[in-house]
């Protein structure tokens, strides 16, 4: 019965223990990098420790600053917003790897922007 139960402790510490699984920690910091498409210039954001993102993005263009405003779930999938006030979409995914990239669009000020965005985490 000792043997048996061992096993089946084993089995359960294998299948409730996996790397792959992400946790909020994995993102928490600053991070960098440039967008590009019908504007284009560079930006940055903090994630914190429950997965708020807060940042802006910097136009090169028009010379200008736009809010960033998200959240980033444990799988590193982001979603938010974008703009003064905000009127766009901030979208993408961070990797536990320090890697990220996704798109934006931005309707203010029109005409409206898009494109695609990439960084690292510093």
């Amino acid at each position: 019965m000792k043997k048996f139960f061992l096993l089946l402790l084993t089995a359960f510490l294998f299948i409730g223990c996996s790397s792959d699984d992400g946790t909020i920690y994995d993102y928490v910091g600053t991070w960098s990098g440039t967008y590009e498409g019908s504007d284009k210039g560079v930006w940055n954001f903090v994630v914190d420790n429950t997965g708020k993102v807060t940042g802006t993005m910097h136009s090169d263009v028009n010379n200008e600053n736009y809010n960033i405003s998200a959240n980033v779930s444990t799988s590193g999938d982001l979603t938010g917003v974008v703009g003064l006030p905000s009127k766009g979409d901030f979208r993408g995914t961070l990797s536990i790897d320090k890697q990220g990239n996704g798109s934006w669009s931005n309707a203010l000020p029109t005409p409206a922007k898009s494109g695609s965005w990439k960084g690292t985490k510093n």
